[in-house]
């Protein structure tokens, strides 16, 4: 049968309608999922720019409504949170434990944004009797989502907002598994964040899980500033942006880690002049992490590298979803990681104009879409 899905598409020249798309049932290894909520994020927005059709958004939670003859995961009815880098568990990144850098399926290795074997069947999303790429593989600013099963975990919790969850998907995914997987903060370390948003937000609670005695929060925006406090942050730095490099707040960090410099710092500014600026932070010896996902060409002065320095640039923080969201889960439960707090606002979807312009001039830590 086919289904009409109200959903926002990106038409390929930097704009966007919402418009109807229809959907086929779910192949054997498929999932049609109705969609609650999805989270906002940069990337989004980005998606206008890749020049052809596409159905945004990959953030996202929702209720199972079919499944294929093969899915075991779920079941119908299930609450799912969605996950965009659907693993193929047979490649060789796979087979090391590195499914969220899937050399078949995922979209940012595998495809460039486009179309894998991790994305559902394309005839199955029709748009002007064409079909249409999902993004991510999963696309969730739409009614309906049709996906592969392994784009999907179920929700252990009865506790978790459709909302909440929906924001784990990539930017809370992002962020706490580049402290808990990827650069695995010590306990008792110190930690450095740049930039406060979503993302910056996600990493100063992985700090705090991984029990980090020091969090030196660095934005410009005086308003996050104060969120980073209430989300764990121990010491507050407010940037200049005539700062380059971020050079003299390098050096208040220096001055606040015993003139060493911190044992960690994640850059979360998606800014690529700050690229290098985390390498400035971290002690001899200390790890610089890349979290924003920066890709332009950027000139680093090697001497920052000076002595022993790591630098390291994780996709999705290190993400395995069936082992990874039930854990996060848990620590929401547990009152220990935020969630609910982190959605600044909610929108309709004819309103994602107004959701896009709240998250470029700084405005929301996440901004949420819902869906009835």
């Amino acid at each position: 049968m086919s289904l009409h899905s109200k959903s926002a598409i990106a038409t390929g020249d930097g704009n966007f309608v919402v418009d109807h798309v229809n959907l086929s049932d779910p192949k054997s290894d498929e999932v049609l999922v109705k969609i609650k909520a999805a989270g906002l994020c940069h990337t989004d927005h980005d998606s206008l720019h890749w020049g052809k059709p596409i159905v945004m958004g990959h953030e996202g939670a929702g209720i199972v409504q079919k499944i294929g003859a093969q899915v075991k995961n779920v079941a119908v009815g299930d609450s799912v949170i969605l996950n965009w880098a659907t693993p193929c568990r047979s490649c060789f990144q796979c087979k090391e434990g590195n499914e969220h850098i899937c050399e078949n399926n995922s979209p940012v290795v595998a495809g460039a944004n486009g179309y894998t074997e991790g994305h559902a069947y394309l005839k199955g999303t029709i748009w002007k009797n064409e079909p249409i790429e999902r993004s991510f593989n999963i696309g969730t600013l739409s009614e309906y989502a049709l996906v592969k099963a392994s784009a999907v975990v179920k929700n252990p919790s009865d506790k978790l907002s459709f909302p909440a969850a929906s924001i784990i998907s990539c930017g809370v995914m992002t962020g706490y598994g580049s402290v808990v997987n990827s650069a695995k903060v010590k306990e008792n370390s110190s930690v450095v964040v740049l930039g406060t948003g979503g993302v910056g937000l996600s990493v100063i609670q992985g700090a705090k899980i991984n029990k980090a005695s020091k969090i030196i929060a660095i934005d410009i925006n005086e308003h996050r500033l104060q969120m980073a406090q209430i989300f764990g942050a121990t010491h507050l730095l407010k940037a200049d942006k005539k700062d380059k490099g971020l050079l003299e707040a390098a050096e208040k960090v220096r001055q606040m880690t015993d003139g060493r410099g911190a044992d960690y710092a994640f850059e979360c500014t998606a800014v690529p002049e700050l690229g290098a600026a985390p390498l400035a932070m971290v002690r001899n010896a200390g790890t610089a992490v890349q979290v924003s996902g920066i890709e332009q060409e950027i000139v680093i002065d090697m001497n920052l590298f000076e002595w022993d320095k790591i630098y390291i640039n994780p996709l999705y923080g290190g993400c395995n979803p069936e082992r990874d969201f039930p854990k996060i889960v848990s620590h929401y439960e547990s009152g220990i990681l935020k969630l609910d707090e982190m959605i600044t606002r909610t929108y309709a979807l004819e309103n994602l104009q107004q959701a896009f312009d709240d998250m470029l001039a700084g405005r929301n830590a996440k901004g949420v879409i819902l869906f009835d």
